[in-house]
């Protein structure tokens, strides 16, 4: 068993990452942030501010900002539209909030943008995939990286996946992005891991994942966070629309806790910061019961 670094995500705490999403087409919120201007769209910025604030007074401990939708087929993004969307809006939230401000990108030109803007955390879901020089930025940034899993691109990424052994084969490829980053002089206490549910991951192998977060953990060493939420394996398992699984991301949320996860990434905190809350001392009286 590796030894657990100091993590970006405290240890006394399962730190929770708002999502804020400024995209039209994103699965659950898309278009609600962002207005027409000309041939693009700019971001309502006072909205989000005042989203951010109700966000953070749920207690959300990060906002994530995305520019980019990552959702099953959505379309690639030009860097100059995506900066457009994000740029103005990292700048306020990491003006008014103690909140820390993620950036959710997948190209290092807008990750290093946003950290001059405010940002303290990269949220890249390709697992420094995508984009080469994303692990160089980081370093040289001394950003905090959170590195997520993704074969292929939101595009194709649910075209017939499969998995022999969904835990094994997350894992081992995390460890490749891992290496990578290492390589160009991230320091372990900057990095944690994201198994990707949702990204290219049958029903099957979401659940797995969640369920063995700890084991992920452990086996890498890294804190690990979990984003399920709304995602379809939910609507698969309970029949609910997209805009009605908060439930069931609360549920999922206090299994992953109880299983050992650092981070979650939510929509809706306060349903979260409870199931939070609830899975935490189910572990803890599990633990407290071995002794």
């Amino acid at each position: 068993m590796l030894e657990m670094a100091s993590p970006i995500f405290p240890p006394d705490r399962v730190t929770i990452l708002a999502v804020l999403n400024l995209t039209p087409d994103s699965f659950s919120d898309g278009g609600r942030f962002l207005e027409a201007s000309g041939t693009r769209e700019r971001p309502r910025v006072d909205r989000v501010v005042d989203c951010a604030a109700r966000l953070v007074a749920e207690g959300a401990h990060g906002l994530d900002v995305g520019g980019e939708s990552t959702r099953p087929g959505a379309t690639l993004v030009e860097p100059s539209c995506e900066l457009d969307r994000v740029l103005p809006v990292v700048e306020a939230l990491a003006k008014r909030f103690e909140a820390f401000v993620s950036i959710d990108t997948r190209k290092a030109v807008v990750a290093d943008a946003a950290l001059d803007a405010g940002a303290r955390v990269i949220n890249d879901v390709s697992g420094l995939l995508f984009d080469p020089e994303m692990a160089a930025v980081a370093a040289r940034r001394k950003a905090d990286l959170v590195i997520g899993h993704l074969r292929g691109t939101p595009q194709t990424m649910q075209r017939d996946p499969h998995f022999n052994d969904v835990l094994a084969e997350v894992t081992r490829e995390l460890d490749s992005s891992i290496d990578r980053a290492r390589s160009a002089g991230v320091s372990d206490t900057r990095l944690a891991v994201d198994p990707g549910i949702g990204f290219g991951k049958r029903l099957e192998d979401n659940l797995a994942l969640i369920a063995g977060v700890g084991r992920i953990r452990k086996r890498l060493g890294l804190p690990v966070m979990l984003g399920p939420s709304r995602k379809a394996f939910l609507g698969a398992l309970t029949g609910d629309p997209v805009e009605r699984r908060d439930a069931a991301t609360a549920a999922a949320v206090a299994v992953g806790c109880f299983a050992g996860a650092d981070a979650i990434r939510v929509h809706d905190v306060a349903s979260a910061t409870r199931a939070v809350t609830v899975g935490r001392a189910l572990a803890e009286a599990r633990f407290e019961g071995a002794s």
